[in-house]
């Protein structure tokens, strides 16, 4: 049987550490940005989606509203545009993916 040769001694495991990958870095940012300066960056590549978010928001809000009050034709309105604010909403978010992609292209 061949012995086996010196086995050299590797760095003890550090679970607080990620694992080092070559090629690989784990975050684009130099430092890591907090939630407010994360929405803030988004909102600035992308303000339509906001946008659509609140719109969509105020709709369902206002439907509801509407529909405890008793009136059904404004309810039904309000649902209505929500589902139309959703729909821009969805077209913003698709049109900033575009548009990053083609930013990222040579």
């Amino acid at each position: 049987m061949a012995t086996p040769g010196p086995m050299t001694p590797e760095a003890p495991f550090e679970p607080s550490q990620p694992p080092v990958i070559e090629g690989f870095s784990p975050s684009v940012y130099s430092n890591p940005e907090s939630f407010k300066e994360k929405f803030l960056r988004k909102t600035r590549e992308n303000p339509m989606v906001p946008i659509g978010c609140l719109g969509t928001a105020a709709a369902l809000t206002y439907g509801l509203y509407c529909f405890h009050r008793g009136q059904s034709q404004r309810s039904q309105l309000m649902m209505r545009t929500r589902i139309a604010a959703q729909g821009f909403t969805v077209a913003a978010i698709l049109a900033g993916l575009a548009v990053s992609a083609l930013k990222s292209r040579p």
